[in-house]
Formats: C-alpha cells, sequence, structure tokens
C-alpha cells in the first residue's frame, strides 16, 4: 500500500473512531472494530447505495454529506436526511441481513469509512456491551425521522422551512451557509421548488435570509426562530 493510501486510511479509522456510534466504547474495542474498516471515495451525485439492495456494509462519513431519500409513489424524491461528517448510515440493512431502506447519494465529494457486516457482527458477538449504544443511535435516527414526517403531514410549508433550515445548521457543526438548491429543499420539506423559492424570496425581501448561487444564509436568526416556534414567539 503506498504511503498517501495508508496515511488516509490511518486518517479514516480515527476518524471513525470519534463516531458517535462509538463514542461509548473504551480504546481497545474501538480500535478493534475500526481497525477492519477500509476507505471509499465517491464524487457528488454518485450513488452510495440504492433502496433494496444488499445491505452488506455499514458506512460512517468522514468527508462530505449525503443525502439518504426514498422514491414517493408520484416517482418524487422524499428527503429523510442529510448526513454530515462524523454520521454513520447503511446501519439497519446490516444488522437484519435485509435490502437497504433508502437510497444513499453522495451531495459533495465524500470520503467514506466502510465496515462490513461479518466484522460488524463478529465484533458484537465479542463485545456485547456495545448494543446499547448502537440502540441509542437507532432510536435517535428513528425519532429523527418520525419528527421529520410529521411536521411534513401537518405543518405549513413556511413553518416547515423555517424548522428545517434551522436544523440543517444546528446539525452541521460550524456551518454557517446551507449548500443546497430550492429543488433539494422542497424535497426535504416535502413541497414545490416553486413554493420554496416564494417563500424564500419573501424571506430574503424581509431580510430574514439572503440567497446566492445556491448558497442559504441566516441573515435574522431570531425572527427565524420565531417562526419555526411560533408558540413561544
Amino acid at each position: 500500500m503506498e504511503t498517501k493510501d495508508r496515511s488516509a486510511l490511518e486518517e479514516a479509522r480515527r476518524l471513525l473512531a470519534q463516531c458517535s456510534l462509538f463514542r461509548g466504547l473504551t480504546p481497545d474495542e474501538r480500535n478493534g472494530l475500526v481497525s477492519r474498516a477500509h476507505l471509499r471515495r465517491f464524487e457528488s451525485g454518485e450513488t452510495i447505495f440504492l433502496m433494496d439492495s444488499a445491505g452488506d456494509a455499514m458506512m460512517a462519513i468522514l468527508e462530505g454529506h449525503v443525502r439518504i431519500s426514498v422514491p414517493s409513489p408520484e416517482g418524487k424524491e422524499i428527503v429523510l436526511a442529510i448526513l454530515h461528517p462524523g454520521e454513520v448510515f447503511g446501519e439497519i440493512a446490516l444488522l437484519d441481513g435485509k435490502g437497504r431502506t433508502a437510497d444513499a447519494r453522495a451531495m459533495s465529494r465524500c470520503n467514506i469509512a466502510v465496515l462490513d457486516r461479518r466484522d460488524v457482527l463478529s465484533f458484537f458477538e465479542r463485545q456485547p456491551n456495545a448494543w446499547p449504544k448502537l440502540v441509542e443511535v437507532l432510536c435517535d435516527r428513528l425519532r429523527r425521522t418520525d419528527q421529520h414526517l410529521a411536521e411534513m403531514a401537518l405543518l405549513e410549508i413556511p413553518l416547515r422551512l423555517a424548522k428545517t433550515l434551522l436544523r440543517l445548521l444546528a446539525e452541521d457543526t460550524g456551518a454557517e451557509k446551507i449548500a443546497l438548491s430550492q429543488r433539494e429543499l422542497g424535497n426535504i420539506v416535502g413541497a414545490s421548488r416553486e413554493s420554496v423559492n416564494k417563500c424564500l424570496n419573501e424571506w430574503q425581501r424581509r431580510g430574514i435570509v439572503t440567497i446566492e448561487d445556491n448558497f442559504i444564509t441566516i441573515a435574522n436568526r431570531k425572527v427565524l426562530e420565531q417562526m419555526a416556534d411560533p408558540d413561544f414567539s
């Protein structure tokens, strides 16, 4: 293995050990698992896996952003989550051995650490104390998905959009801008691009956001928070 590749793999394993899924493990437990990880790279827009494909690995994002989505009955895309560096995905199909429950695509150039199913299951057999942390991660993922689907079903578009923008900023630690097109935002909030465009243009006119080259910057966070939680404004 070339020195450059070896260095990248060592960095991938170091970052993988810091993922939320493995924070509750001892250093020896983490090292034993992540030492089996290998690195894959994906370009922006590239498919990582498709719904119903074999769940033979779980993955952790080291660099870049990944979109998790499912197709709607009308042929559109419903975005369930935007995942950021340090987050894991693909764990459900890996654990039950069935097909993937959603599509995963790179939103930007991504470095992904991959752990094969046989290595993960073998590790958990040897380290049963690691299971509670995995359950915690899965429950958190389920709660976020339930909240997202409830918002899509029950809330008006401006309220959904305000909550989504604030959540995207909170999840992407250190980010100041949201790098999503209006069509992508529409897929997340369950609205048309035209509806999102109308809402964002009105907010830009009022000085709540600024829009430039598919980057959305929150210019007045206090007002947006009041819009997202009107009961406490």
